[in-house]
């Protein structure tokens, strides 16, 4: 039985809001992205755990059905090791981030 590799799916993006209708689409974009379980790690940067490949591919798939029609969006896939090798250089890891963690451990 082939085991699963977690995966970190960093949803980056930077969308126009000099226009009620420009943050009217920035909030939905937010809004569906917290409604499919990605978290706030800094402004403009959300991140999800994802089980394998296939369950990544299912949440990018998702996030190219709600784009807005303008602005810029992009998706990186890491795996969890990489993502552990991160460095915080100034900060600290947000409760948000810890708790990632420890429900990882928990739900998988």
């Amino acid at each position: 039985m082939k085991e699963a590799i977690f995966m970190r799916l960093f949803v980056m993006f930077d969308l126009p809001t000099d226009t009620k209708r420009g943050r009217q689409y920035a909030s939905k974009f937010r809004s569906h992205l917290l409604r499919n379980g990605f978290n706030m790690m800094q402004y403009s940067i959300y991140i999800r755990v994802c089980k394998g490949q296939d369950e990544t591919d299912k949440y990018i798939n998702r996030i190219k059905k709600a784009l807005p029609p303008k602005g810029n969006v992009r998706i990186l896939q890491i795996t969890d090791k990489q993502y552990n090798r991160m460095e915080i250089l100034v900060g600290e890891k947000k409760i948000e981030e810890k708790k990632l963690h420890i429900e990882q451990l928990v739900l998988f």
